[in-house]
């Protein structure tokens, strides 16, 4: 699952926030495998969709994180919860979206394959009402 500022992402949802407020950002996986995953790391990377089949990804003058951009993972046991925040900061207006990549240290380990399939996270940065 995905969180951001406590909405639940999925390939529907828009979540609105304000330029200049920290934006909580939670990644939660599940392992319904039977044996350990990991050690890994998770990617967020911010772009945005300009509808033409380009992607912007650089927008290190838009948005920066609060802490890092990557999450360090140890290993997720059997049938257990691992949940990693962090926060995002959006410095202009406009819509932006998230990417989620894995990266696998041990390549004989293989991630569930729902892993993958995580919803595109759709922000939208607007000026703060006065």
């Amino acid at each position: 699952d995905i969180l951001v500022d406590g909405k639940l992402c999925d390939c529907d949802v828009v979540v609105d926030c304000k330029v200049g407020d920290p934006i909580p950002l939670e990644v939660k996986l599940t392992n319904w495998s039977k044996h350990s995953v990991g050690p890994f790391a998770l990617t967020v990377t911010p772009y945005q969709d300009y509808q033409n089949g380009v992607h912007n990804y650089e927008l290190q003058d838009a948005i920066t994180f609060v802490g890092s951009n990557t999450f360090y993972i140890d290993s997720v046991k059997p049938t257990k919860d691992s949940v990693y925040f962090g926060a995002l900061l959006f410095l202009y207006t406009g819509d932006f979206y998230l990417n989620i990549k894995f990266h696998e240290d041990n390549c004989s380990r293989e991630l569930p394959l729902s892993w993958f399939c995580l919803p595109s996270v759709h922000i939208r940065a607007m000026e703060p009402v006065a």
